[in-house]
């Protein structure tokens, strides 16, 4: 078995269901008398019945185009959140427009998680090569960075031959970025005899082709991929083991019939539909618009939650 980020990944099935909808619970009573947005989606639901998956699955769905609709001047976080925007550390804007709130308690987005499962550690330096502008991908990876003790050099993306630089001449041993933007350091630090430490690198935010995936692992690169969205945060990633997508361990997630709120069997292929256990942004079952699927078992590396397929479209 690897080593875990924490005890979470380890809990049986059974331990995991209670104590993330007892967590759901107590995160809804907060919330609900303080986001009037949060209460009239969930429309008068009694929080004490919110027991198991059979209860969730009773409640509506929520999409992104509904989070677009109650976004309004006064109301720019469609009150969904249990503070009002000016308590956030950050609020950013993404393509729709789509308002989201950023926190500043450690690893808000949990995608510490995935980089610990990734391989990386304190010490690591890492080039975040994902936006820091209006978008929340360049924080999301930074608070995750931090979480494990690591080192960031906040670069963004463009320069290239300024990522180059700073890379070889910081020891940068980690990436963090889309999926192509690694390769194109590369080929710009060949171009220009540059020797570049990176030997791990953290993708998201666009597709890991095999071919792309073989030519980091020729040049002796473990790349590993995640799953979130801007506004849930980390959903899946896959941790060193590369079979499959566990599922974090700060969310519900149920597969259903594409434009409904009914879950399917395990196995079948439908939309991912996310409960975030978020005190601050608790959304309840987000509709994400992606598709894909539960696996069977566990995964090889000893996290126990389950898995899913990756990314089957939308």
């Amino acid at each position: 078995m690897t080593d875990h980020f924490d005890q979470l990944e380890l809990r049986s099935v059974e331990q995991r269901e209670t104590e993330q909808f007892a967590a759901l619970r107590d995160i809804l009573t907060f919330a609900i008398p303080n986001a009037r947005g949060l209460a009239a989606h969930l429309d008068g639901v009694a929080v004490e019945t919110l027991t198991d998956r059979a209860a969730l699955a009773r409640l509506p769905v929520l999409r992104k185009s509904d989070l677009a609709a109650r976004q309004t001047e006064t109301d720019p976080l469609g009150g969904l959140t249990s503070k009002p925007p000016f308590r956030f550390r950050h609020l950013f804007m993404s393509p729709g427009p789509i308002f989201e709130p950023g926190g500043d308690s450690r690893d808000w987005w949990r995608m510490g998680r995935f980089l610990h499962a990734a391989g990386f550690r304190p010490g690591d330096i890492v080039q975040n090569c994902f936006s820091y502008h209006l978008t929340p991908a360049g924080h999301m990876f930074e608070s995750a960075a931090a979480a494990i003790g690591a080192t960031v050099v906040p670069a963004g993306i463009g320069q290239t031959e300024q990522q180059v630089a700073a890379a070889a001449h910081l020891g940068v041993n980690g990436y963090a970025g889309t999926p192509d933007y690694l390769k194109t350091i590369l080929e710009k630090a060949d171009e220009l005899g540059v020797a570049l430490k990176i030997a791990k690198a953290a993708v998201s935010g666009g597709a890991l082709f095999p071919s792309l995936k073989a030519f980091y692992e020729g040049r002796g690169i473990t790349v590993r991929q995640c799953y979130g969205t801007a506004d849930a945060g980390n959903i899946a990633y896959e941790s060193l083991a590369a079979e499959g997508m566990i599922i974090d361990e700060g969310v519900i997630l149920e597969i259903v019939r594409p434009g409904t709120g009914e879950p399917l069997p395990e196995g079948e292929v439908g939309e991912v539909v996310v409960t975030v256990l978020n005190p601050d942004y608790p959304l309840v079952r987000f509709a994400t618009g992606d598709m894909s699927a539960i696996m069977d078992g566990q995964s090889p590396c000893g996290r126990t939650n389950k898995r899913i397929r990756g990314w089957l479209g939308r």
